[in-house]
């Protein structure tokens, strides 16, 4: 007969992680799964774990026959019903490690609720299992410990933000998840309408321009917690379907925008992290940021700027820097300070690994006792060697790294290059949160393959006032009034004050190729909305997955969802995606040509 029982006439009145010395003698019912079962002779221990922590549960002979031997017969990820009664633990056998670590229960009653399979791996915190079986058996990861407190934290980092706003007058509004495909960056996941033949809905990559309606409509503040799609290739911190922090405010300029998100944030950290950040963040041009740092989401918790020397290698007759110069290119470099030390295998290293950033190459310079030590030294006079040295703040010990190219390989390969040398050197403190503000980026980025402007951010950004001249004429000097949160080295949100002016936005279509047909096509509804007095607005969205990773101080944001997909965007649990069968295509009037695998 089945050990399997129900759960009838019994109620958990106590959670495993809550009990204390204070609840001694006190009879208390408690339900979870078994984490450990350890058979002492005499004497069985039962480890009892639900989301609220962890607790030892004593089984002796003494309390019946039939519950000492339900006891025995239980294993790892049993889920259990057990009545008794809280003592304090023998003296010496306190554990300090556990919120109950003085005191356990001594069972009267057991009730098996249902077995469980040995599962592929342990449920506990230190886990080496791959991720792919973790994916594949998420609903077993997800009992681990760490787990639970990722989501724990996400849902405080959530409820904070909406506690917030709603102090402010913010409204809550949600926005359709059907709607229109307009692919102006990355791609749509479409949906086919059945009782449209040939037609399709596209899930939405952001609730912009809903939100934009929203400001037409009179809502002035307006937030939500919106899930977004987009069909891109994945890396650690994107996944196809994902959540952001949504919020459009009208009758606002960029500083209130700034101010508020600032204040934000403080709410967000000392609710959630019991942490005061200090304010205002640091602010960065989008040239400073790239110049300095080679990188519009730069990480600020160490040096290594980035450092230009264009002027001295023009004019040195060391060829490649010369003529790179004089090409319009750059030349510059980062002191990597105490690291002359590194080897030659060590720099070819660090030669490969910028070279995936486009750099052709890797000048370098050590500092050693002797002097600077190179082999590009003897194609500088040595008053070109002292000047590159104090520019650069150089030491006896420290090694100088140089990467000559256009300047977005320099900016790229240098980034990335300071950023590695940080981790290698242990200059990053991973337990402070560096905040910082790039704002000023420009509004058009060019885009060699299809020969055209297209926007930086999107077609919605506002230009400063005194550009809107060059939108037609010269969009490459034109700035916009965009603006990102960086957090770190990540991109925590990004936002902008909107066009409201329909000519400015017909213009800005313009701009990035868009003739008034194709825009009608696709925005006419937005253009219309203009005509009935649309009021200025802005806003900002913060990824909610990557602010819980950062916080929770994860390496993906796969580690903060409850189901995320793998990086080829499957579900390895529910084996999504999955062909459908022939009767649900015709009814959507489709049909598919499959390659075959």
């Amino acid at each position: 007969m089945s050990t399997v029982v129900s759960m009838a006439g019994l109620k958990k009145d106590h959670n495993c992680g809550e009990l204390r010395i204070t609840d001694c003698g006190k009879q208390i019912t408690v339900m979870g799964w078994v984490q450990r079962r350890r058979d002492h002779g005499g004497l069985i221990f039962i480890d009892l774990r639900d989301r609220f922590g962890l607790l030892q549960v004593v089984f002796n002979p003494e309390s019946g026959a039939e519950t000492f031997s339900r006891a025995e017969s239980v294993r790892n990820e049993y889920v259990l019903a057990i009545t008794g009664v809280v003592g304090a633990r023998p003296k010496g056998t306190v554990n300090a490690n556990l919120t109950t670590g003085e005191v356990e229960v001594y069972a009267t009653e057991l009730r098996i609720l249902n077995k469980a399979k040995t599962p592929p791996f342990y449920i506990e915190d230190n886990l080496e299992a791959d991720e792919m079986v973790r994916l594949k058996y998420r609903y077993l990861d997800l009992r681990r410990p760490v787990m639970q407190q990722a989501l724990i934290l996400r849902h405080k980092i959530a409820f904070a933000m909406r506690e917030f706003l709603n102090q402010r007058d913010f409204l809550e509004v949600e926005t359709p998840i059907l709607t229109k495909s307009s692919p102006e960056g990355a791609r749509d996941y479409l949906v086919p309408s059945r009782v449209h033949p040939g037609e399709f809905y596209a899930l939405p990559q952001s609730p912009q321009l809903f939100k934009q309606m929203l400001m037409v409509s009179g809502i002035e503040k307006y937030f939500q917690v919106a899930r977004c799609f987009r069909d891109e290739d994945l890396r650690a911190d994107r996944q196809p379907e994902f959540t952001q922090l949504d919020i459009e405010m009208s009758f606002v300029d960029r500083e209130d925008i700034l101010a508020l998100m600032e204040e934000m944030m403080v709410y967000i950290f000392a609710k959630t992290m019991n942490t005061t950040i200090k304010t205002p963040f640091a602010r960065l041009t989008y040239a400073e940021a790239m110049g300095v740092y080679g990188s519009d989401k730069p990480d600020l918790r160490f040096g290594l700027k980035l450092v230009d020397i264009g002027e001295i290698a023009a004019q040195s007759d060391f060829k490649v820097f010369a003529s790179v110069v004089n090409n319009g290119g750059q030349v510059k470099g980062i002191n990597a300070v105490g690291c002359a030390k590194y080897s030659r295998k060590e720099i070819d290293e660090l030669t490969n690994f910028v070279a995936i950033f486009g750099a052709k190459g890797l000048a370098y310079i050590q500092m050693t006792e002797e002097g600077p030590k190179s082999p590009i030294a003897k194609f500088f006079i040595p008053e070109q060697l002292t000047a590159i040295c104090q520019k650069m703040n150089a030491k006896t010990g420290d090694l100088l790294m140089f990467v000559a190219d256009e300047p977005m390989v320099v900016a790229e390969s240098l980034g990335h290059l300071r950023v590695e040398i940080a981790k290698r050197e242990g200059l990053i403190d991973p337990e402070e949160f560096n905040f910082c503000w790039v704002v000023d980026f420009p509004l058009f980025e060019y885009n060699t393959d299809e020969k055209r402007w297209v926007a930086m951010h999107h077609p919605f950004t506002s230009p400063m006032e005194e550009d809107v001249k060059y939108l037609l004429s010269d969009p490459g000097k034109a700035k916009a009034k965009a603006y990102d949160m960086v957090l770190n080295g990540v991109e925590l949100g990004g936002g902008s004050i909107r066009i409201y002016d329909k000519k400015v936005q017909e213009q800005m279509f313009a701009a990035i190729s868009m003739d008034p047909a194709e825009a009608r096509g696709k925005f006419g509804y937005l253009l219309d909305a203009f005509e009935y007095g649309a009021p200025p607005h802005g806003g900002i969205a913060f990824g909610l997955d990557r602010m819980t990773m950062l916080l929770a101080k994860k390496n993906t944001i796969r580690d903060v969802i409850a189901f995320p997909k793998t990086q080829s965007a499957t579900c390895a649990m529910m084996q999504a995606p999955s062909l459908v069968d022939a009767k649900q295509l015709r009814e959507l009037y489709i049909k598919t040509t499959v390659p075959e695998k």
